[in-house]
């Protein structure tokens, strides 16, 4: 057991994260940038088309095998309750209805949770503000995986069953690493979830409430999309550590491939992150990006070099800390 390749320990650096300056300098050479701050106009109507498609697939998968029905839900639902979660990303930056009408994000986040069948959205938010205050910070960015992670998964096959499990990981490791008191708001997520789930079981069985459980598990773990949770910021090349993709697949995933760009700039929706891009091509051009995710996750795979102990980490003094 434990490591028998590639690093034994994460990447410690005793910088700030590189976001901040480069936001700074970015608005102070093009102002027009504050101009993409706003909501996307689209996206509220683009979750309301993935949910109800979700819903539809429900009843059509009622009447299904079970062996076809995880077929759909790996093919379909899990593209929808991805895409679903990348729309709740950006909701939780205030995408949908703007910084002005904050309850209106939280409550939309709580709809577009619905087909992903179990609550997600309250608590996504309490932890990613962190995500990008605190990026990599030890204790403190949830994103990165715990020592346990590094040192059990590090060999092609436990790295493969890394990926499969990453759904368990991503809702267990906020306890581990920062747990924080449940809010009102992830109680309400609950009642809700639970109260969508029951009404789908008693109009058309258990076989929708699977299905859509199954989307969520499959479609979040070893699936093409899921790529983005490696490329976004494991080190792939040392000194950098966060990377953006500009395929194809940014068309389903609210653009979410733009991570330098969003990191940059997390108030700007995922629709307008290209026009980031646009304006300032010298500040991106030049840093290595990633062409495709499913390259991504074969590389994680195999090469040694990358796993889980592949993150930039960092101690952060909090204020509470110096009182």
């Amino acid at each position: 057991m434990g490591n028998s390749a590639g690093r034994s320990d994460f990447e410690w650096v005793y910088t700030d994260q590189p976001h901040t300056q480069r936001r700074k300098e970015m608005l102070a050479k093009y102002p027009a940038i504050k101009a993409l701050m706003r909501p996307d106009p689209h996206l509220k109507w683009m979750v309301l088309v993935l949910v109800l498609a979700q819903l539809l697939a429900c009843w059509l998968v009622r009447g299904l095998t079970w062996r076809w029905l995880l077929f759909w839900a790996y093919t379909f639902g899990g593209c929808i309750n991805h895409s679903l979660t990348l729309a709740i990303h950006d909701i939780s930056h205030n995408a949908a209805f703007g910084t002005g009408c904050a309850a209106h994000n939280r409550w939309f986040a709580i709809f577009a949770n619905l087909p992903i069948g179990l609550p997600y959205a309250a608590s996504f938010k309490k932890y990613h503000v962190d995500h990008h205050r605190y990026l990599g910070g030890d204790g403190l960015d949830v994103d990165v995986p715990t020592r346990l992670e590094g040192w059990l998964f590090c060999t092609p096959a436990r790295k493969l069953l890394w990926l499969v499990l990453q759904p368990f990981f991503y809702s267990l490791r906020p306890l581990c690493v920062n747990p924080k008191a449940m809010t009102r708001m992830e109680v309400f997520n609950a009642l809700v979830q639970v109260m969508a789930d029951a009404t789908i079981f008693a109009l058309w069985g258990l076989k929708p409430v699977v299905y859509l459980l199954a989307s969520s598990v499959l479609g979040l773990g070893l699936h093409p999309i899921s790529g983005h949770f490696v490329a976004e910021h494991y080190m792939f090349l040392r000194g950098h550590e966060t990377y953006s993709y500009y395929g194809p697949l940014n068309w389903i995933t609210f653009n979410v491939g733009y991570h330098m760009e969003h990191h940059d700039f997390p108030s700007i929706p995922g629709c307008n992150l290209p026009l980031v891009r646009k304006i300032a091509p010298e500040y991106y051009d030049h840093l290595p990006q990633h062409h495709s995710w499913v390259k991504v996750l074969w590389d994680f795979v195999f090469e040694d070099s990358l796993g889980p102990y592949a993150r930039v980490k960092r101690m952060y003094k909090l204020a509470e800390d110096r009182l």
